[in-house]
């Protein structure tokens, strides 16, 4: 399963997914991945929680980021939830592609059972509208 949080800038997304990671870490019979685009977060990250820099394996656009995520699940069978920060920074800012992007996470996420969590900075009329995820309000 896979959910949203999306919102503008400054919105709060970020506090909404570390929320949600701390709970996932609570909950977990496994292990929770948390993926950021640099490492500001290194200190709110809940230590239970395995934390990635994406910058450090030169992730870019929606292709390399599809694998990234699939090889993280294929790596290790035991990873329950994965939480990621600034999905537009990473994979591009072509909402098409992260129409397409997301259909095959979801996929993804159904074959390994992870619940897959993403923020996504845009307004909510910017996504396309065939998008197949749980969109969650903060």
């Amino acid at each position: 399963m896979i959910k949203l949080i999306v919102g503008n800038k400054g919105s709060g997304k970020t506090k909404v997914l570390l929320n949600m990671c701390k709970e996932a870490c609570d909950v977990s019979k496994g292990n929770v991945v948390f993926i950021e685009k640099g490492n500001k977060l290194i200190y709110d990250v809940d230590r239970r929680a395995r934390l990635i820099d994406i910058e450090d394996y030169a992730i870019k656009g929606f292709d390399a980021f599809y694998g990234f995520v699939a090889g993280i699940c294929a790596g290790n069978y035991d990873v329950t939830d994965i939480c990621i920060d600034s999905t537009l920074k990473i994979g591009g800012r072509d909402y098409e592609e992260l129409g397409k992007f997301l259909d095959k996470i979801g996929k993804l996420a159904d074959f390994t059972n992870t619940h897959i969590v993403f923020t996504v900075s845009c307004g909510m009329s910017e996504l396309p509208k065939d998008i197949k995820a749980e969109f969650v309000a903060h």
